[in-house]
């Protein structure tokens, strides 16, 4: 299988990518990769068009993806497109995620025979930053139903009442809204201090709860 990081997107607060952003003088991207070797994980690359990204010895996947998240449903694009098309297995990593080493564990593990997402879910645990829920991750197997629903949700993406986002597109696989039914039984929940980084405020608040080995 396949792993890809997604380091695309455009975002007004960043000069510098937040996905090479350092947290323990570490880049999250460098991170993400040095934690998916550890366990074993060797075919990785990075998806995005900025060529910031050539530096990890991993393949840089390019393609076109014309989102640009502004707030709610004023985009340029659809954010589906950031999805590296593939035909084969793949799992589909979010760059700007501080992942832990078990969080990287658990997603490499688990062993998929459609499609599993992964995220926080309360009740949170107590070194996770943030008080609402995130995603980490989408394993693909089946890339033909993955596809689909991607185009699906493109036909939808208008009625959202905010940019279509992961979540969004979890709904639109599953069938199953993750704000009705309970967070535990609708995808495979990550609950320490993985999380993604919206803002510079966010790095020093995770790099606290990193154990130094880590």
């Amino acid at each position: 299988m396949k792993y890809i990081i997604m380091c695309g997107g455009q975002y007004k607060e960043w000069k510098t990518p937040r996905q090479l952003m350092k947290v323990k003088g570490e880049t999250i991207v460098g991170r993400t990769i040095r934690l998916l070797r550890e366990n074993g994980v060797e075919d990785i690359a990075i998806s995005s068009d900025n060529l910031a990204f050539d530096k990890f010895d991993v393949p840089l996947l390019t393609h076109t993806n014309d989102y640009y998240f502004r707030g709610h449903n004023d985009v340029d694009g659809y954010w589906c497109n950031a999805f590296y098309p593939m035909d084969e297995p793949v799992c589909y990593l979010f760059g700007d995620v501080v992942f832990s080493p078990a969080a990287i564990k658990k997603i490499v593990e688990t062993e998929t025979k459609d499609i599993d997402f992964f995220g926080s879910a309360p009740p949170f645990a107590p070194e996770y930053v943030k008080r609402w829920v995130e995603p980490f991750a989408f394993k693909v197997q089946d890339t033909v139903h993955f596809h689909k629903a991607i185009r699906d949700m493109k036909e939808i993406a208008d009625t959202c009442w905010r940019s279509p986002c992961a979540w969004d597109l979890w709904y639109v696989i599953s069938g199953v809204r993750i704000d009705i039914d309970d967070y535990q039984k609708n995808y495979i929940v990550i609950n320490d201090y993985t999380c993604d980084v919206d803002h510079r405020s966010d790095i020093p608040k995770i790099e606290r709860n990193i154990p130094d080995e880590q």
